[in-house]
C-alpha cells in the first residue's frame, strides 16, 4: 500500500456507504491522531486502538444523523505521495467557507487548520472533511 491515509479515507467513505457501524483500519500514530480530530470535530462517534491478532488495529464508529443520513458528506484527500500539498498559516484554504475542516500536518502536530491558523503553523493539508 503506498499511501495509508487514503486508504483510512476510502475505508471510512466505503463504512459510509454500505451504512456500518465501525470500520477497522491497521493503525499508525497519524491514522491515530486523524480519528482524534474526527471525533473532537463531530464527525464520528468514537475511536479505539487495540490488538487484533497481534497486530494494531483502529476502530472507528461512525455517525448518522437522527434521520439516518451521512454526518460526512465528504472525504477528500489533498495531498498525496505523488503531489504534496504544502502550505504556509496565511494559505491555508477554508472548507465550504468554514463550514467543513481540513486536517494537517504540522511541525507540532497534527491539527485543524483553523488551529493551525490560530496557533501560526503552517504544513502538509492531509484531507478536507465536510
Amino acid at each position: 500500500m503506498t499511501d495509508p491515509i487514503a486508504d483510512m479515507l476510502t475505508r471510512i467513505r466505503n463504512g459510509l456507504m454500505a451504512r456500518h457501524e465501525r470500520v477497522q483500519i491497521p493503525a499508525s500514530n497519524l491514522k491515530v491522531e486523524m480519528a482524534r480530530i474526527l471525533k473532537e470535530e463531530g464527525y464520528v462517534s468514537t475511536y479505539k486502538c487495540a490488538a487484533v491478532d497481534g497486530k494494531l488495529t483502529l476502530t472507528v464508529a461512525l455517525k448518522y444523523g437522527s434521520k439516518g443520513e451521512d454526518v460526512i458528506t465528504s472525504l477528500k484527500r489533498v495531498s498525496r505521495p505523488g503531489c504534496r500539498v504544502y502550505v504556509n498559516n496565511r494559505d491555508i484554504p477554508r472548507v465550504l467557507g468554514g463550514l467543513g475542516i481540513n486536517i494537517l500536518s504540522t511541525s507540532n502536530g497534527v491539527m485543524t487548520g483553523q488551529d493551525a491558523r490560530k496557533k501560526g503553523f503552517g504544513g502538509e493539508v492531509l484531507c478536507d472533511v465536510y
